[in-house]
């Protein structure tokens, strides 16, 4: 088949996808060759796993291309690339959903009901309240969890094939399936048997809406109204001491009085007691750093538990719990035991199963009555703390959980975790500073066990004495050979069924496990650790890790940390950090603000090509506007894929030989130009700078199109001789090299051009090393100054209000003595260009055209 007989007589982008989609999966052109790679030939990549639950946003492809991009130049360059996709199935967002889709909410206590039917499918479901969903067993909520995300992992793969993500999907995994369960399950079993995991009954962030806990990483704080309640405490001698307090509401839960040790104001009375308004309870006055001077009036409460000050000051100064707030967000029936007057406790019934908010103004109104709150409430507005996915501000209550420890009181593993935090080549590097803060600023060990019902089971039961009750310090830790396991369900060892519950017998754990606990071990579950040691020993440490900058807290350092624990060593070489995406306004894009662009019909409607080149435009770290009304990138980004096509049609209808030598000092000058440009290019994606190397390409590119082809093409038409060979080959080889350099950036337009002339697939030839030769001054000059040169003529003739296909009669080409002297060596193409009869070269301060005599209809 001649090339002629290839390229189609109007090239266009419509139908890319879908053509080349199909063709890439028959001929497994992304596929990873493991029999053929070694450890040193493979580039894998631990891919982020999206979360299955709704659907994509625009920013999704934004960093997703930019992995996509690294792979496919890494695969150029010959590397075996290892490029999973992974999907983030459990978890609160994927309960939520299904809660909203199927209307139901899952209650444990239920029987299972086989074939069970939920009342609707594909409500948004966002006003349904949870007393109007049907409640389910656990067993049906979970069916209905992994039915859909099975469903939205479907769709989110056909956007990903969409968008040309060059991924092995024979290498795809799921975070709930058995073989991940297994995985989770076996990293925290070691955790476990290490003494790295342990359980305790301790101070917890509990989200009352999903009625769980939640981890330091998954806080976010939001500015809401509030109030300072100036309230009075009283000492032994009558007199008061008043503090200043936001949470007047638990008030019954007061341990102490703190202010500052260098506070002169409260030194005094450090060590001696007061008693508390209303309940009348004795507390002491303590004296430590975290107090403010300048806050209120200097001396805070310390209630059992307000916020996470409260848990600082209760461990430190070693003081009792009074906790009084509730896993439902309300004030707990049973009053602490210290409150024992009857005025006192008739006070505390006036609160007990109130809300807070409800709380907080019988508290104030309790207040008034005694005479301790002193004037009127003083509106302020302060960050509080919520769950991520919250609506509500979390509480802090006593729970038993299981934690795994992570540096926060373990210096030696802080230092080891900062150590491979240095170790990590960082882009940008900027980024590694977020890390190190976090890192230093942790508080706790991480929280691993959530109240949640779709999610890995924590692989525990616990043995029951003879009155039936739970003896938590002695948990039976599944072993290996039992993995995957339920213990909701499945028996204890060395139990049986029947003693489920019994005196003497066993209780499975409920809870499950964190999400982050299993997207902490990506590099694992892709990499088929314990279950393919072959496999993980040839990918693992991965090259990779590309992710948003948002999540270093949560994803990257826990598993820096779960890497630490297991194996010792960091789990990546690099790590690619992406910015976000903000809307025209600035405001980063998220669902909870309503901005949000789902790409589909972006795509759709621009190509995927376009789309991709406006993600691949932005560098890493650095956020990106998106304008749905106005995407004045993506249109640049088509226009570029469309030019590709028609300037590959037009250099391949030129008949020659590709292999002819160049001569001509312009083609000479354009590929050594071109060598420059696949350099630059090169350096630019070995630092991960993807938009440095396609702005690079895409520079030269126009030049090449808007000027060279221009120059040479009169001479490429004509007849066959060396000068028209050279033209030819000099455009072949600039088209393969192009072609090459773009392919990471729009896959399908450069796949189509490619196809035209060759059998192979663009994204499995070589990237382009340049010719080697070492250009001299004048031929990485030549162009440019021909390219000046034509555009004087252009603008000559419009100057003249005459078309650019008019003839001239003579032109006078001006500029300094080097600089003309290259000229006149392009001499030929430059009148060719010109229609020029007559073309002078002459001395001038700087290069300028002149003279120009256009010709007359007689003359032409």
């Amino acid at each position: 088949m001649t090339n002629a007989d290839r390229v189609p007589e109007k090239p266009a982008l419509e139908g890319l996808e879908a053509k080349w989609e199909t063709s890439w999966e028959a001929q497994g052109t992304y596929r990873f060759d493991r029999a053929a790679a070694t450890k040193e030939s493979i580039f894998s990549i631990d891919t982020p796993p999206p979360t299955a639950s709704g659907s994509l946003h625009i920013g999704h492809v934004f960093s997703y291309t930019h992995t996509d991009v690294v792979a496919r130049f890494q695969r150029m360059r010959g590397k075996s690339v290892f490029y999973p996709m992974g999907w983030d199935d459990n978890g609160l967002p994927t309960e939520r959903r299904v809660q909203n889709f199927y209307g139901v909410r899952c209650d444990p206590s239920l029987p299972y009901t086989p074939d069970f039917v939920p009342p609707f499918a594909g409500g948004d479901g966002k006003s349904t309240k949870a007393a109007d969903q049907l409640p389910v067993s656990r067993r049906n909520f979970i069916e209905l969890c992994e039915r859909l995300t099975v469903e939205d992992e479907k769709q989110f793969e056909e956007l990903w094939r969409t968008l040309g993500l060059s991924v092995d999907w024979n290498q795809s995994y799921r975070t709930i399936a058995p073989e991940s369960i297994t995985a989770s399950q076996l990293a925290f079993v070691g955790n476990v048997n290490r003494g790295e995991a342990y359980q305790a009954m301790a101070p917890t962030l509990w989200d009352v809406t999903f009625r769980t806990a939640v981890a330091q990483a998954e806080l976010e704080d939001k500015e809401m109204p509030a109030a300072y309640h100036r309230v009075s405490f009283h000492k032994p001698d009558g007199s008061t001491i008043e503090i200043e307090t936001t949470r007047p509401e638990l008030l019954a839960a007061c341990v102490a009085l703190v202010a500052h040790p260098d506070d002169d104001r409260y030194k005094p009375f450090f060590g001696s007691t007061v008693r508390t308004p209303v309940f009348d309870v004795e507390i002491p006055i303590l004296a430590h750093h975290l107090a403010q001077k300048d806050k209120g009036s200097g001396i805070a409460m310390i209630c059992t538990f307000g916020d996470v000050t409260d848990v600082v000051w209760w461990r430190e100064l070693d003081l009792p719990n009074r906790a009084i707030m509730g896993f439902d967000g309300r004030i707990i029936a049973e009053a602490p035991d210290v409150i024992v007057t009857p005025a006192a406790q008739a006070a505390y019934a006036q609160l007990a199963g109130k809300t807070v908010f409800s709380a907080k103004q019988a508290m104030v109104e309790l207040l008034r009555e005694s005479g301790d709150l002193i004037g009127d409430p003083k509106p302020i507005v302060h960050p509080v703390k919520f769950f991520e996915k919250g609506d509500k501000p979390l509480e802090i209550v006593s729970t038993r959980q299981w934690y795994i420890r992570n540096g926060a009181r373990d210096e030696k593993l802080r230092a080891r975790l900062i150590e491979h935090g240095s170790a990590l080549q960082w882009h940008p590097e900027f980024m590694r500073v977020r890390y190190e803060n976090w890192v230093n600023g942790l508080t706790g060990d991480w929280l691993v066990s959530r109240q949640r019902f779709f999610g890995v089971p924590l692989p525990v039961w616990y043995p029951l004495d003879a009155e039936s009750n739970p003896v938590f310090d002695q948990p039976i830790i599944a072993t290996a050979d039992l993995l995957p396991v339920d213990p909701s369900s499945d028996v204890a060892p060395g139990y049986t069924a029947e003693q489920r519950g019994a005196a003497n017998g066993f209780v499975g754990e409920v809870d499950v496990m964190d999400t982050w606990a299993t997207s902490s071990l990506t590099p694992q579950l892709a990499g088929g650790w314990e279950s393919d040691p072959e496999l993980f020993d040839l990918v693992y440490p991965y090259s990779l890790r590309p992710q948003g900058q948002d999540i270093i807290r949560t994803w990257l350092f826990s598993t820096l940390l779960r890497a630490e624990l297991e194996h010792g060593e960091s789990p990546w070489k690099h790590a690619a950090l992406s910015g976000f995406i903000v809307d025209p306004d600035r405001k980063k894009m998220s669902k909870s603000k309503g901005n949000v662009v789902t790409p589909a019909d972006v795509l759709n409607q621009h190509g995927s090509d376009a789309v991709r080149y406006w993600a691949a435009s932005s560098r890493l770290g650095t956020d990106a506007a998106f304008d749905p009304k106005n995407p004045t990138q993506i249109k640049i980004g088509r226009r570029l894929a469309i030019k590709i096509l028609n300037a590959s049609k037009f250099i391949l209808g030129f008949a020659g030989d590709d292999a002819a030598p160049v001569t001509e000092p312009i083609d000479v000058s354009m590929l050594a130009r071109l060598d420059v440009v696949v350099g630059q290019a090169t350096a630019a994606f070995d630092a991960f700078d993807h938009a440095r190397a396609l702005e690079t390409a895409e520079s030269f590119f126009w030049t090449f199109c808007d000027d060279y082809l221009e120059l040479v093409k009169e001479r490429a038409y004509g007849e066959p001789g060396p000068e028209q060979a050279s033209a030819v080959a000099a455009l072949r080889t600039a088209l393969s090299t192009l072609l090459r350099l773009f392919a990471p950036f729009v896959p399908f337009a450069t796949e189509e051009a490619w196809s035209w002339s060759n059998d192979d697939s663009v994204h499995r030839a070589q990237w382009p090393v340049g010719s080697g030769r070492t250009p001299d001054a004048d031929s990485l000059a030549l162009l440019d100054l021909a390219s000046r040169a034509l555009t004087g003529i252009r603008r000559a003739k419009t100057d003249a209000k005459a078309s650019q296909k008019s003839a001239v009669v003579s032109a006078t080409i001006g500029g300094p003595e080097a600089e003309v002297a290259l000229l006149a060596q392009v001499a030929a193409d430059l009148k060719a260009v010109g229609r020029i009869t007559d073309l002078t070269f002459v001395k001038a301060d700087e290069l300028v055209v002149t003279d120009i005599v256009l010709a007359t209809v007689s003359e032409i």
